[in-house]
């Protein structure tokens, strides 16, 4: 005769496996929440040097990770977290995908750090032409499940461009359905590929069916390192820029001052404006910085300095905010209020 299981014992089994799943299994939804501030002075290095300077500049990230319905109910505890759908975050890009998306603007963020800080500092350099950097490619492409986003296209047919004008010039002087080959760079490995041009819907033309841009690496005579694996973006070519241009021009700009910020950079040395600044000025707080540079246009009212600026006084510090459209401003404002 088989013994029955009591109700009671059944009920609380089936408490705890839905317990458990709520705190282990992930949903599709992701927390933005205070990231890390980290200092630039042994991440970046220029001719083989360290910042030796006191004090430092740091980068500011916002902390990015999947929820399970436990951290989920947190978060929406939490003043400076944010519940997203994973679409919001990554749109309809894999999660790999996403994270080739992440390494290209950090790349892109780092090459115009050098050539902002190199233009500030009056050193020549110039730019050379990598090739094709693979941004997006259409589902109906002949390429696709072989290139994929992040990849560099270096030839069509054997020939190398100068530009990806000059790129797509050649391409679309073929018709619909000719058959072309394409070398590109995947994971640090040269491969080739095979296949019949398609009609783009933007222009009735020939193409392979790929979203591009001009790959692209700073050439000068000053070598500029960056040690930053597993962070991703463009929001700290601000702060890389001045990290670089102090080291350059070899002059304490910090007077032992404690520097964060955020901003994406140009290669004229423009500070674009970012997401999650509220996270940034939160984590840039806690880690003891004493001025934080934020991105801020004020005569077409852009929110990221006024969002900066509520979410300082909101946490009550005595961290101070500073408005800059350019690298160039920040540079003066240290020159003026902080360095020696």
């Amino acid at each position: 005769m088989k013994r029955k299981v009591p109700i009671k014992r059944l009920l609380l089994l089936l408490f705890a496996l839905i317990l458990m799943a709520c705190v282990a299994l992930p949903i599709p939804y992701y927390i933005e929440a205070p990231g890390s501030t980290i200092k630039l002075d042994t991440l970046v290095k220029v001719n083989d040097k360290k910042d030796k300077f006191s004090g430092s500049f740091s980068l500011t990230s916002v902390g990015i990770r999947q929820a399970t319905v436990a951290t989920a109910l947190f978060a929406k505890t939490q003043a400076f977290s944010d519940l997203v759908t994973k679409e919001a975050l990554m749109g309809t890009a894999s999660d790999d995908d996403y994270n080739r998306i992440q390494n290209f603007y950090m790349e892109t963020s780092q090459n115009n750090a050098i050539t902002a800080a190199l233009t500030l500092a009056d050193q020549p350099f110039k730019m050379d032409y990598l090739g094709v950097y693979v941004l997006g490619i259409e589902k109906n492409s002949a390429f696709y499940g072989k290139i994929k986003i992040g990849d560099t296209v270096v030839k069509v047919d054997s020939q190398v461009f100068k530009s990806s004008n000059d790129f797509m010039k050649y391409v679309q002087s073929k018709k619909v359905d000719d058959k072309v080959t394409i070398t590109y760079l995947q994971d640090g490995k040269e491969k080739e590929a095979s296949g019949s041009l398609i009609k783009l819907p933007s222009n009735g033309k020939a193409g392979i069916g790929i979203t591009l841009t001009d790959h692209t690496q700073v050439n000068s005579q000053e070598k500029v390192q960056f040690d930053v694996d597993n962070i991703g973006g463009p929001s700290a070519g601000l702060m890389f820029t001045l990290e670089i241009y102090q080291q350059l021009i070899k002059q304490d700009l910090r007077n032992g001052h404690e520097i964060a910020g955020t901003g994406t950079i140009d290669s004229q040395g423009n500070v674009g404006q970012i997401g999650g600044i509220d996270k940034k000025i939160v984590s840039a707080s806690e880690s003891g910085a004493e001025i934080f540079f934020a991105p801020a246009d004020l005569e077409k009212g852009d929110t990221n300095y006024q969002d900066a600026k509520k979410a300082a006084k909101k946490i009550n510090t005595k961290m101070k905010v500073i408005p800059v459209k350019t690298a160039q401003e920040a540079v003066k404002y240290l020159k003026e209020h902080v360095a020696k």
